[in-house]
């Protein structure tokens, strides 16, 4: 018996955790999936929830179900890779042969102020708050700290929920930056629809309870701040003596396995994974790749057979603009734009399809079988 834990039950973790199940059936592998909360979280979905909407509630218990994988609610607190352990918060200790890790990351919380003083999406609780805060205010003011694709769709979508809020976006460079020419026209002419108010060329400083502070001095009034930039690894990763990179995120070779501990494998944001273009950013597009092939990887360890170097390029970047509207901007693998993008209702109708729910996906894991978005975007798995 081998056992196997996987931390962490986000899109990647969960990929992860069915894949490694089916593929360690016949040789005898015990998969554990721990996750903090008994929820599955639709992390590409929380600026739905932070605006209001109320998504589908997902068990992970029952997303699991008929794959033989024991499910632990417990928040990880540390990580012991010497002796192959896990602990949680509550004490319990978990031991494990391998290790998948896909905790992910945090929102970076080291401008003052953010941690005391402004929402984050960390969890799905905590987006939560932030929802019921926006449905208290009357009127009032938000601003939206960064403007990068989270901080764009959720500023359309809070201002699109609550109209009679006014949205300000704050970023220091230009909203969807990565983007071609023409699909950047039509996010700036969405935002200026919604009536978001965005400002470039912005560094914030500091957060306070009212509001935030720009370099300079200026004081810019808020009734609610949303954090959404910067992100990076959490203690478990960066305290537990396992190579990290700048971000504290885990550097893995070709087979997605620790360079510093060979017996964890780290997947999703949580893991710095290189590329012939470049350390892929975290985003759930490369995400389930990389919880799928750390699976065939482990499998094929177990096999002893030598696991197949990941290779991953990039599609596209699906933009909502609220519920009525989207951009979707294809690129060539290393993200780069392509001249092809999607506008209004075919971007939107684009946009739900691949970012709807994980289920099926899960589904088709469980029966043995692999996306074929999964294939294209790997180029094959091992």
């Amino acid at each position: 018996m081998t056992d196997i834990l996987v931390l962490g039950a986000g899109y990647t973790g969960v990929a992860a955790a069915i894949r490694t199940a089916v593929r360690t059936r016949r040789t005898g592998g015990r998969v554990r999936l721990v996750n903090a909360s008994a929820r599955f979280t639709e992390r590409l979905r929380l600026h739905q929830t932070a605006a209001g909407q109320r998504l589908a509630d997902f068990p992970l218990a029952d997303v699991v179900a008929g794959t033989g994988i024991e499910f632990v609610q417990g928040r990880v607190a540390g990580l012991d890779v010497e002796r192959r352990q896990a602990r949680l918060e509550d004490g319990r200790v978990l031991g494990y042969d391998k290790l998948i890790y896909a905790l992910g990351t945090v929102t970076d919380a080291s401008v003052p102020g953010v941690a005391e003083h402004a929402f984050v999406y960390d969890d799905y609780a905590g987006t939560v708050r932030l929802a019921e805060h926006l449905a208290a205010l009357t009127a009032g003011t938000v601003v939206v700290a960064g403007g990068g694709l989270t901080g764009v769709e959720s500023a359309a979508e809070i201002a699109e929920a609550h109209p009679r809020l006014h949205v300000v976006l704050l970023t220091r460079g230009r909203p969807g930056s990565m983007m071609g020419e023409r699909a950047r026209a039509h996010l700036d002419a969405a935002l200026e629809r919604l009536g978001v108010e965005v400002r470039t060329g912005v560094d914030i400083t500091k957060v306070l309870p009212e509001g935030v502070e720009l370099a300079g001095g200026e004081l810019v009034h808020s009734d609610a701040t949303l954090w959404t930039t910067g992100t990076r690894g959490l203690p478990p990763a960066t305290e537990s003596g396992l190579a990290v990179d700048a971000r504290g995120r885990i550097v893995v070779d070709s087979a997605l396995r620790s360079v510093s501990h060979p017996d964890v494998y780290a997947v999703g944001d949580a893991a710095a994974v290189s590329q012939p273009y470049g350390v892929l950013h975290g985003t759930c597009q490369g995400g389930i790749p990389t919880g799928l092939h750390a699976a065939d990887s482990l499998a094929a360890t177990l096999r002893g057979r030598t696991p197949k170097a990941f290779r991953f390029g990039y599609v596209h970047q699906p933009v909502s603009l609220g519920r009525k509207d989207a951009v979707i901007q294809f690129t060539r693998p290393d993200d780069s734009p392509r001249r092809w993008y999607l506008k209004g209702r075919a971007a939107v109708a684009y946009k739900e399809t691949v970012s709807g729910s994980p289920l099926p996906t899960f589904g088709l894991l469980k029966r043995g079988l692999v996306p074929v978005w999964a294939f294209r975007l790997t180029g094959g798995l091992g």
